[in-house]
């Protein structure tokens, strides 16, 4: 694939590796495209993201790399952002201060970080389900977000059809709206409960557009599906073709 947008800097204190370190693995991988998307920062304290004041910071050292390596790759600036309603219209009024090509959406928290619940936890409750259906799909329709990282991140384990029932809700928003939906390259790796059959094969039905995500946290995550064992065989099971892994960026 020529291109992967979901890459994160150390500054989400769980990452690893310079930004010219992805760099230049992506380029010995074959890519063309690398977007850098960390970890948004929020007006409050996180330890799984950047603060407010190191947003011109993330940016000037994307913007001189970018020049620096613009015979050799294109470098993208962006961010994983959860839509959190209560913050986002202020979040989005800050960050378009600086250069910004995109944004994805990634719902670790529902309603948001302060005040809700980690979606990748196991759960039963099926108004978490819909919760998180729900928020992402009302964050898809701001019409912002280029796409959606692991769709399939809530953990819910209870009855399969009212899972399909409001998991349905957010493949067919993806539908209408062009919006790709994430196979998390990251999850795959660490085992984790996604990204997972149960979501993909039925996702494929409504036809959605695909893209896969390396989810880099270290440089060396930053590799073709072909180098993560299984991967391919899971794409193929789940009829998903990603073709040149290229995707059109929605200005902020």
């Amino acid at each position: 694939m020529k291109a992967n947008y979901h890459t994160h800097t150390p500054r989400c204190h769980h990452a690893v590796g310079s930004e010219r370190e992805y760099i230049e693995r992506a380029i010995e991988e074959g890519f063309e495209i690398l977007g850098f998307s960390d970890h948004t920062p929020w007006p409050f304290k996180s330890n799984i993201r950047m603060s407010m004041d190191q947003v011109g910071e993330y940016t000037d050292t994307l913007v001189k790399l970018r020049e620096e390596y613009k015979d050799r790759i294109k470098i993208y600036i962006g961010y994983e952002v959860e839509y959190f309603p209560k913050y986002f219209d202020e979040l989005i009024k800050e960050l378009k201060k600086y250069p910004l090509d995109y944004i994805i959406q990634g719902q670790h928290f529902v309603p948001d970080e302060l005040t809700g619940f980690y979606t990748g936890a196991v759960t039963r409750d099926i108004t978490k389900l819909k919760a998180y259906a729900d928020l992402v799909v009302e964050g898809m329709k701001t019409g912002l977000f280029s796409y959606v990282a692991h769709p399939d991140l809530m953990n819910f384990v209870g009855d399969e059809e009212i899972y399909r029932h409001h998991m349905a809700k957010i493949i067919e928003t993806a539908v209408d709206m062009d919006i790709p939906l994430e196979v998390n390259m990251y999850g795959f790796d660490d085992g984790r409960h996604y990204p997972s059959d149960r979501f993909f094969s039925f996702a494929k039905e409504f036809n959605p557009r695909f893209v896969l995500g390396c989810d880099a946290h270290k440089p060396m995550m930053i590799r073709q599906p072909e180098h993560a064992e299984g991967l391919v065989d899971f794409l193929r099971e789940n009829g998903i073709e990603y073709g040149d892994n290229t995707i059109k960026l929605r200005r902020v």
